[in-house]
């Protein structure tokens, strides 16, 4: 019989796999791309083996396994449905690379520890549009359009924080001021303040972190056709060795160069992919529409503690805000388990203790200031 620290290890591994099969399933069930479906599919099942080694091993030792999926799981399948592919891709990766290893250095699951290290690498690759086989040399000059914009998988990370910075900020200052004894006006008009000065701010970070980034950009990409007009020779022999790095013979890659370098447009564009890393046609995105995403997000968080206020006042103000709080961190808590590999309620009560605690600390300095004051 298994110990239960065995038996703990167990459930462990079948919900992790169970969890990436049904991913993966859902995965090939939206994928339009006859391939990637493929691709998709095999992960699938390979992860639906590995659990069924697990589940044999529960099973074995009396233990009954139940069917039914995390509320991870569920949250992810759903975005998968409403977003796609693309916008999850690079989670999963991240998640991916993280596990290769954690069936490494068992006899016991050796194919399955090689199984993971591939998963991860094959996962990788359908993320970073460079990656190719080398056998697919030709292709490389030529951008494939589905990969463009796969990095909006990050964010959800970006979303998930911007709505926690809006609610626990906005909590906090709530709880500050009560704390200070003031009256429900009082309350009201600093997190309406606070809702929109916050919103301000992250709005515009967010414009002139994009705007910089785009400005840095472009600036590189000027200076790199510059290089290509005055010392082409010399960039197509950075071509050459870009592409020798990515698994091409000799004569492929000079070919494969100098085919790129025809067309000074092309070898711009791909001289701006290859070597600096930068889409063209991105930039780091539109500054305008990314102030605007932060400005909602965190207005999206910071409302919760601040609506009870609008409706009653007093004690029982002060114990909805906490009641809506408590509620938007714990949603908040369930989204990061989808990207920090812990559990949906281990993320959900740890988001919920650290808002609680800044909350307290806040209304107690806040309690203190208004006594001192009065």
């Amino acid at each position: 019989m298994a110990s239960r620290q065995e038996l703990r290890r167990y459930r462990a591994h079948l919900a992790d796999e169970r969890h990436s099969a049904a991913i993966y399933e859902t995965l090939a069930h939206v994928e339009t791309d006859s391939a990637r479906k493929q691709v998709f599919g095999e992960l699938a099942a390979s992860e639906r083996t590995h659990a069924k080694v697990w589940a044999d091993k529960l099973k074995a030792n009396g233990h009954r396994v139940s069917d039914r999926h995390s509320v991870k799981t569920f949250l992810m399948r759903g975005l998968v449905h409403l977003l796609g592919p693309r916008f999850v891709l690079p989670t999963l990766a991240a998640a991916e690379f993280a596990d290769r290893n954690k069936y490494a250095g068992n006899p016991e699951t050796a194919t399955m520890s090689a199984d993971e290290r591939h998963h991860a690498s094959v996962v990788q690759g359908l993320v970073n549009a460079g990656k190719r086989e080398p056998a697919k040399g030709a292709e490389i000059a030529e951008a494939e359009s589905w990969h463009r914009g796969v990095s909006s998988g990050n964010d959800l990370r970006a979303a998930v924080l911007g709505a926690n910075d809006g609610l626990v900020s906005n909590f906090c200052l709530i709880m500050g001021v009560a704390g200070a004894g003031t009256g429900n006006k009082s309350i009201l008009l600093t997190a309406l303040a606070g809702l929109i000065a916050g919103s301000c701010s992250m709005a515009l970070g967010e414009w002139l972190s994009v705007t910089n980034a785009r400005e840095l950009a472009k600036t590189q990409i000027a200076k790199e056709a510059d290089e290509l007009e005055h010392t082409p020779e010399a960039e197509e022999r950075e071509l050459r060795l870009i592409y020798r790095a990515k698994g091409l013979d000799s004569d492929e890659a000079k070919r494969v160069a100098s085919q790129i370098m025809r067309d000074k447009s092309k070898a711009l564009d791909a001289l701006t992919r290859e070597e600096l890393g930068l889409d063209p046609a991105e930039l780091g995105g539109n500054p305008w529409s990314a102030a605007a995403v932060s400005f909602c997000l965190f207005a999206a968080g910071a409302i919760f503690p601040a609506m009870p206020f609008l409706w009653t006042s007093g004690t029982t103000a002060i114990v909805q805000c906490i009641v809506l709080s408590i509620l938007a961190l714990a949603a908040i808590g369930i989204f990061t388990s989808l990207f920090n590999g812990r559990s949906a309620s281990f993320s959900a009560i740890r988001q919920v203790i650290i808002g609680l605690v800044a909350a307290a600390f806040t209304f107690g300095v806040g309690h203190l200031l208004g006594v001192s004051v009065s």
